[in-house]
């Protein structure tokens, strides 16, 4: 269960924390005090969008921590399936909000918002003022449907999802083999166009990169020609080449050696110096000889560079995708060829697909059906403790026209509120308080068959009023019996029956506003209770009503 929520520099909150109790937590307040602030505080655990407007004026950060004691079986199961493991039976979320970022941890190890959705959900549940609203459509009932059902269901619609992503699979393939004889002529005349020009060139790997390299020394040759020459004439022998140059001063040392020994190893230096200025000069006089430019090779290195670079402007950027490509336009003009064969193949494969998928989809509908009737019973019964007389309630079912990768089933809620009355749907008899009391017995149920611990309902009371109001006071009451409830609530028969009572309150001092909460004893919960009774003005009259209604409340609970 919740046992302990802090929130610093949220919208109006400065600072609380708060300590809830087993049971009935039950919070109470004047409107605008902040009661949904500090309900928004806890749905930015589940997940909320967070935004720097959140943040309290003139704050760096906001924070919001919540600390679960984690008792249940099936809870700390569904944690172990996200890796996350109770400290000492707890588990910390905490939340921190800056600049429109937030930093989410979970027992002190950073996590992302979907862990922390993932990790809130087997936790705690809550329901808001509105989402009552969400039981008109469809969708959301088949939702809650599967949900009480969920331990059979859920296997059932993973094999249905599986089941109908061949058979969209198998469609996409035969929809797009799908071709009268024109078309597939057209294709076909297509494709044999690009195998043969790739065939045609006769492609060999890499030869691109050294055809690049002819070209260039080709496209070049004047101009290498040209610098070989004046290189050869500046190292050369002939005139004022440095050869000659070298020579003539290897020829001046050699007639002082003779007169100083340090003299003959500059002379052995110079010499080797003449020697590869020599060989170097050699070696360029032979390159010389054997380079020819040659119109025919040239223009032959052209075209082919022009063809390779026309087929990869149209089918790859290298050599190797150029031929991949042709072996995949190969595998389609095959296919093609095939056609018919191909085609009757694709046929058949999507009837299995489709028999499979229909297969799925009825195992999944009638598992589906078979939890419908236990919902349909405990709903009853659920609605009957809230003060829904002569009910009657049904699911039925009919088909789609389509397959959908959550099966076939199409479903609705109808109801019967008043004796003689034929079922209808929910839309067309229930007004919103009744829509609030069937969430209200929906949400129970649900969380009977999760076992999650901590429920949270902002001011399921819409709507309702006298008797009613009583009822849903007492089925809170036995919910409390099995869960921990937090309850948002503007009725004083609910308030009554807290276990714990809290208030929420708007302070104001000086230019500085803060919402801030308060746990409140037996005779402050009376006072509160005479508030919600009365108004704006306690009479000793309302505070004695609020007295009595306080006691009835505590025998209530001890006779259920």
């Amino acid at each position: 269960m919740l046992v302990h929520l802090h929130v610093k520099n949220l919208a109006l909150i400065d600072e609380i924390e708060v300590e809830f109790g087993p049971g009935l937590n039950i919070l109470t307040g004047e409107t605008g005090a902040g009661k949904s602030i500090l309900l928004g505080s806890m749905q930015l655990i589940l997940g909320g969008k967070t935004s720097r407007s959140m943040v309290r004026e003139n704050a760096p950060y906001a924070l919001v921590e919540l600390l679960f004691q984690v008792e249940n079986t099936k809870a700390k199961e569904a944690l172990a399936a996200l890796d996350i493991y109770p400290e000492d039976g707890q588990v910390l979320m905490s939340r921190k909000i800056m600049d429109g970022r937030s930093i989410n941890k979970i027992n002190g190890e950073t996590s992302t918002v979907g862990q922390m959705k993932a990790a809130a959900a087997c936790l705690l549940d809550i329901h808001g003022q509105h989402e009552h609203q969400s039981l008109l459509y469809e969708e959301k009932q088949l939702e809650i449907l599967d949900a009480y059902g969920r331990e059979r269901i859920l296997p059932e619609k993973e094999k249905v999802k599986a089941a109908y992503q061949e058979y969209k699979k198998c469609q996409a393939e035969l929809k797009s083999l799908d071709m009268d004889e024109e078309q597939k002529n057209r294709e076909m005349a297509f494709l044999e166009f690009e195998i043969n020009e790739i065939e045609k060139a006769a492609l060999v790997p890499g030869e691109d990169e050294e055809l690049e390299k002819q070209y260039r020394k080709l496209s070049n040759g004047r101009r290498i020609i040209d610098s070989l020459q004046s290189t050869h004439v500046l190292t050369g022998y002939d005139g004022q080449g440095a050869g000659e140059a070298v020579g003539e001063a290897l020829r001046e040392l050699s007639r002082v050696t003779e007169y100083d020994d340090q003299l003959e190893s500059l002379s052995q230096t110079l010499s080797e110096v003449d020697g590869l200025l020599n060989d170097f000069n050699r070696e360029l006089s032979s390159y010389m000889d054997d380079m020819t430019f040659d119109e025919s090779v040239f223009y032959e290195t052209e075209r082919r560079l022009d063809l390779l670079n026309g087929l990869k402007a149209k089918y790859g950027q290298r050599i190797e995708e150029i031929q991949e490509y042709q072996k995949k336009q190969q595998e389609k003009l095959n296919k093609l060829q095939k056609y018919e064969e191909i085609f009757e193949a694709a046929k058949e494969e999507l009837k299995k697909a489709e028999k499979k998928l229909e297969a799925a989809c009825s195992r999944l509908s009638e598992v589906r059906k078979e939890y419908s009737c236990q919902l349909e019973e405990k709903v009853i019964q659920g609605l009957k403790d809230l003060n829904f007389l002569d009910v009657q309630f049904a699911i039925t079912f009919a088909r789609r026209s389509s397959f959908t990768d959550n099966g076939f089933d199409e479903i609705q809620y109808e109801i019967s509120t008043n004796p003689g009355e034929s079922l209808k749907p929910l839309g067309k008899i229930v007004s919103g308080g009744e829509l609030s009391r069937i969430m209200l017995a929906l949400k129970a149920i649900l969380a009977d068959r999760d076992q999650i611990e901590t429920l949270i309902f902002d001011e399921i009371d819409t709507g309702i009023s006298g008797r009613t109001a009583q009822k849903v006071s007492e089925k809170m009451a036995v919910i409390g019996h099995h869960h921990q409830v937090l309850c948002i609530t503007h009725l004083p028969q609910i308030a009554a029956m807290a276990d714990s009572h809290f208030e929420i309150r708007k302070q104001v001092e000086g230019t500085k506003t803060t919402t801030q909460i308060h746990p409140l004893d037996e005779e402050a919960s009376i006072r509160e209770l005479a508030r919600l009774l009365g108004g704006a003005q306690i009479t000793g009259a309302v505070l004695e009503n609020a007295r009595e209604m306080k006691k009835l409340a505590g025998e209530c609970k001890a006779g259920l």
